[in-house]
């Protein structure tokens, strides 16, 4: 630019030397400054195509740094978690935020010789991101060969989760939260419930794209009390997988969704007279999510639960479990 200037300037000065009779100065200088327009307009716009590519990079960085939050900005507000995408699992704890549900389940399981009923209510409660959960379990075991009959109320257990990290993919196909949990199983000295039981858990809970989800959890059992199994610990472990299947696609009389889900849960004990035995559990079920009634949305669900293994074989061969949630 500076170069055409300065040919301007010599032009300007080679006119005036010449004293052409044709010679007009006002003519002359409208036409320096004109070139000099021209030119200054035909090297700017290059300059600014080159900023927007920046800043357009700079604006999708300020709106993705914007959707962070919490912690360390661990938590994406993009995240789904927390909006009910998570079918509740059966046997395997729950790990999804809940704001306000109630529970009943009941599980039937029988072995060649014994045969046992486990009824569970529960109650979860939602604080900003923490969930916290009270469940009381009542247990009938019927020894079918002596013909005794064992019941009363298992352990109480109270519990609490929290989300720690997020992970959102910018297109949202993959969505992940990772987080912690608490559990405390306050014994209710029936003839079931002796020992009291705490046990630190994380979780993750992972979606791909609007159909699958996996939720996984691992956690430490540990036992304090007066009998043989005070110190006895165990590590805990479950995955529940779920599949979506949206009204639009599958349209039945009052029900929002379908979700086959298929779960696993075992444990392994760590240390006193079995070191390293392991039960393996399986359930194949479902949960249908119903139209709400009101303020409250029902959720019914239903499996089939058998063992994987021969630890888990050593306490059952079959068994049934039905769930009833309200969310409201």
């Amino acid at each position: 630019m500076f170069d055409i200037y300065n040919m301007c300037i010599i032009n300007k000065s080679h006119v005036k030397t010449a004293k052409s009779p044709t010679h007009n100065p006002v003519k002359h200088s409208i036409l320096t400054v004109s070139l000099l327009i021209v030119t200054t307009f035909a090297a700017y716009p290059p300059l600014l195509q080159a900023d927007e590519p920046s800043q357009q990079a700079s604006a999708v960085a300020a709106s993705s740094t914007d959707t962070r939050y919490g912690l360390f900005d661990w938590l994406d507000h993009r995240s789904a978690y927390g909006e009910g995408v998570y079918p509740e699992p059966f046997l395997v704890d729950d790990s999804d935020l809940e704001v306000n549900e109630a529970r009943l389940d009941w599980l039937h399981t029988q072995a060649i010789h014994a045969r046992d009923d486990v009824v569970t209510a529960e109650v979860e409660k939602g604080f900003g991101l923490l969930t916290l959960e009270i469940e009381v379990p009542y247990e009938i075991d019927n020894d079918i060969a002596s013909g005794r009959t064992t019941d009363g109320f298992d352990n109480i257990d109270l519990g609490g989760r929290y989300p720690i990290h997020q992970f959102v993919s910018e297109n949202k196909f993959v969505d992940s939260t990772f987080g912690a949990a608490l559990e405390v199983g306050v014994p209710t000295r029936s003839s079931l419930s002796k020992d009291t039981e705490v046990v630190p858990k994380i979780f993750d809970d992972l979606r791909l794209g609007t159909h699958f989800t996996l939720q996984s959890i691992v956690g430490l059992s540990m036992l304090y009390g007066s009998d043989d199994d005070n110190g006895l610990k165990t590590f805990e472990y479950g995955l529940v997988f779920g599949y979506t299947i949206p009204r639009q696609e599958l349209e039945l009389p009052d029900v929002l969704q379908f979700i086959p889900v298929f779960e696993l849960i075992g444990d392994t004990e760590l240390n006193h007279a079995d070191p390293g035995h392991n039960s393996l559990t399986g359930n194949a079920g479902f949960r249908v999510n119903l139209k709400t009634i009101g303020s409250m949305q029902p959720r019914l669900g239903a499996g089939y639960v058998f063992p994987i293994n021969n630890g888990a074989r050593e306490d059952m061969h079959w068994g049934v479990i039905t769930s009833l949630v309200f969310e409201y």
